[in-house]
């Protein structure tokens, strides 16, 4: 048994087989079942992600080179001229045109919306987002677009999980896990990295951290990079030379860099949601909106070609440390820029390549700037720093750049860069750039993730040892008499504990009860047990303060008797709200309450008595 609280109430078992009825998860073999259910949605995850970069090529092909042809290829490479202004504004266009008449729900970047169907939407997603979705996207990226595939296979993975767990009887927690789970799989396949991919279910879409949804994601995040294997290759998909061990110099470097990256991301934020709060001033239907921002898309190409589509090999190129001085600035400024109005206007694409070619050039620049050697290295850390405190995921943020290179001794510098630019971004920022969609949307996330209170806390430590009893013989009108004239022992609960003539439990009777009662004929006549509940619902002494509230909203009522298991007829004690929110204020108090420890507390004592001065 916890032995962590105080037991109020001597008689409540505090050992043997009652401390084994409680468990450190609530895990129960259905587990098996959603892990089961995971295997082939990894395998439909890792299929998606192939038939997404398909799409995205052949695109890129048809639109920048006028051919058919899936062969990787970048838009930079175009010989369009001037008319590349066009390309863009195209598929801006077309996405306006589909998110119209198909469905509004393929319009952002894919995150925030799978967020919504998680934690608003029963996690129920529909075919026509999960088809429109990645052929938007791959529009989208495809004509240009600075967009990464993660934020659409993130959706359309979760999509695709979330309809197949449709096809089964199961709650809406589990169908949240399986569309986790295709949403990881999804991202495993396209960037093979799978670790990475479960850091992103916890950190930003589980929204709990329990085995049951832990252990299937993980499931359907090792079926997808296992089959990424043999449809797109293996990974690293960024591979670079190992560094050496790095020096507490070059670690202090990555907490500049971090704090670079902090606020690097706070302006991100602002100048995205800037650009969306100017687009409704056009007077335009929000459809011609992504064709507006392609525009912008378009005119960036021409300045720098390397700001049109996703930019893996920008990106590659950064963590070589072959982009420095002036390619660097530019890269920065028009990337962020460009990027910023696009996805402002509404249009299809992800967040995270951006966020990594964006952090890469400002990571590089602050080494260059501090006179460190190896730009590569600080763009590297850069990335981590951008993604983790952009998306206020820095544990995703170091695993996946590690993924991204297999570049194993980053990591402290990964690790020290994403959580500086975490602590920046929480202490400016109240939203992040995912949340703050939703926030516009009035619907608000906390992302801190804690054990609840309630599933710590058990019955005995909260509940009344001594709780209104009366003879259920009693009348009614003696009852009301009593709580009239102010008996302690009645009148402080609204529920009293009815007890036979052995002192057992028999009921319980509500003043609710005694009200209705009152204002029949006979009711001086009648006694408290015919006019209270006999089939009551109890809890018992060491059951969890959770698996009692689930009793009480299940009967919807407000108080429960407290009785032994061994003994269901001896009462130990009442639960009300009273304690259920007591427990609720002492946690409060622990949060809020500043005091100075005992341990200083007795040093000054001794120091102030007589043999503490000798």
């Amino acid at each position: 048994m916890d032995q962590t609280h105080s037991n109020p109430n001597p008689t409540a078992p505090a050992s043997g087989h009652v401390a084994d009825a409680l468990a450190d998860f609530t895990t129960d073999w259905r587990v098996l079942l959603l892990c089961l259910l995971a295997v082939p949605i990894g395998a439909i995850g890792a299929v998606v992600a192939k038939a997404l970069i398909w799409l995205i090529a052949v695109m890129t092909n048809m639109a920048f080179f006028l051919r058919i042809s899936s062969a990787a290829t970048l838009p930079q490479d175009n010989h369009l001229g001037w008319w590349v202004i066009l390309i863009p504004a195209i598929g801006g266009l077309i996405i306006g045109l589909m998110a119209r008449y198909g469905s509004e729900k393929i319009r952002g970047h894919g995150i925030p919306e799978a967020l919504e169907a998680i934690l608003l939407g029963r996690s129920l997603i529909n075919l026509k987002v999960a088809v429109l979705k990645p052929v938007s996207s791959a529009i989208s990226i495809g004509t240009g677009g600075p967009f990464g595939a993660e934020g659409p296979i993130i959706m359309t993975g979760g999509a695709f999980g979330s309809m197949f767990a449709q096809l089964f009887h199961l709650t809406a927690s589990e169908r949240k896990t399986l569309l986790v789970a295709g949403a990881a799989a999804g991202m495993a396949a396209v960037f093979a990295t799978p670790i990475a991919a479960v850091l992103l279910a916890v950190e930003l879409l589980l929204f709990e951290w329990k085995p049951r949804s832990f252990i299937p994601v993980v499931v359907a995040a090792v079926v997808a990079a296992v089959l990424r294997v043999p449809l797109l290759g293996a990974g690293p998909i960024f591979p670079v030379v190992a560094h050496a061990a790095l020096a507490p110099k070059a670690l202090a470097l990555a907490l500049l860099v971090g704090i670079g990256a902090g606020l690097g991301s706070g302006l991100l934020t602002m100048l995205v949601y800037a650009c969306e709060d100017l687009f409704p001033k056009f007077s335009l239907h929000w459809m011609w909106w992504p064709a507006l921002g392609g525009l912008a898309v378009g005119l960036g190409g021409v300045l720098d070609p390397r700001v049109l589509g996703v930019g893996y090999g920008t990106i590659h190129s950064l963590m070589r440390g072959e982009l420095v001085g002036t390619a660097l600035v530019g890269l920065l400024f028009a990337k962020g820029i460009v990027w910023a109005i696009s996805l402002g206007s509404g249009t299809s694409g992800g967040v995270l390549a951006p966020l990594l070619m964006i952090g890469g050039a400002l990571g590089a620049l602050i080494g260059m700037a501090m006179g460190a050697g190896d730009p590569g290295l600080w763009a590297t850390v850069g990335m981590a720093a951008m993604m983790g405190g952009t998306m206020r995921s820095p544990l995703t943020g170091m695993i996946f750049v590690l993924e991204l290179t297999h570049d194993l001794n980053a990591l402290p510098a990964l690790l020290i860069g994403s959580v500086a630019a975490l602590c920046v971004t929480v202490l400016l920022l109240r939203r992040s750039i995912l949340t703050e969609k939703l926030a516009r949307r009035g619907q608000h996330i906390a992302r801190e993730y804690s054990v609840d209170l309630f599933e710590l806390m058990r019955v005995a430590d909260v509940m009344d040892p001594n709780p209104p009893i009366v003879p259920a013989t009693t009348t009614v009108t003696a009852l009301s008499d009593r709580i009239a004239q102010g008996d302690p022992t009645v009148s402080r609960r609204q529920g009293t504990l009815l007890v036979d003539e052995s002192g057992r439990l028999a009921g319980i009777i509500t003043r609710g009860d005694i009200v209705q009662t009152l204002r029949r004929d006979k009711a001086s006549a009648t006694v408290v047990l015919e006019a209270g509940e006999t089939d009551v619902t109890v809890t018992y002494p060491e059951e969890t303060l959770q698996d009692a509230i689930g009793k009480m909203l299940k009967r919807e009522v407000g108080r429960l008797p407290v009785v032994e298991r061994a003994d269901p007829g001896k009462i130990v004690g009442y639960l009300g709200r009273a304690e259920i929110l007591a427990a609720r204020l002492r946690r409060h108090e622990e949060e809020e309450r500043r005091e100075r420890g005992p341990l200083l507390s007795r040093q000054k004592a001794a120091i102030a008595s007589p043999e503490g001065s000798g």
